[in-house]
């Protein structure tokens, strides 16, 4: 985890996914808040293509702040709150 390098727009995605009905459009298919966000809403979101916005969730949901979850063709990604919370109580004890 501590290798990745710390980026504003991997802070903002986490940010932004603590409450996704409130930073993102309906979607088709999949319940913002219970199943997630897909990468084409967050590459909207930050005005970047697809596969940057791609390239920071993949990276998030590998360090596991991202659950994933598969609904047709697509991948939605939601904060994994459990270990968010770990991770914060890590760097509390000075790790």
């Amino acid at each position: 985890m501590l290798r990745a390098p710390v980026s504003e727009r991997r802070l903002d995605i986490l940010e932004w996914l603590k409450e996704p009905a409130r930073h993102f459009p309906p979607q088709r298919y999949g319940d913002l808040v219970r199943d997630g966000v897909t990468a084409d809403a967050v590459a909207a979101k930050l005005g970047v293509r697809r596969g940057v916005a791609d390239t920071h969730l993949c990276l998030l949901a590998d360090l596991g702040l991202l659950r994933t979850r598969r609904i047709r063709r697509r991948t939605y990604y939601r904060r994994d709150e459990m270990r968010i919370a770990e991770v914060a109580r890590m760097f509390e004890k000075g790790w």
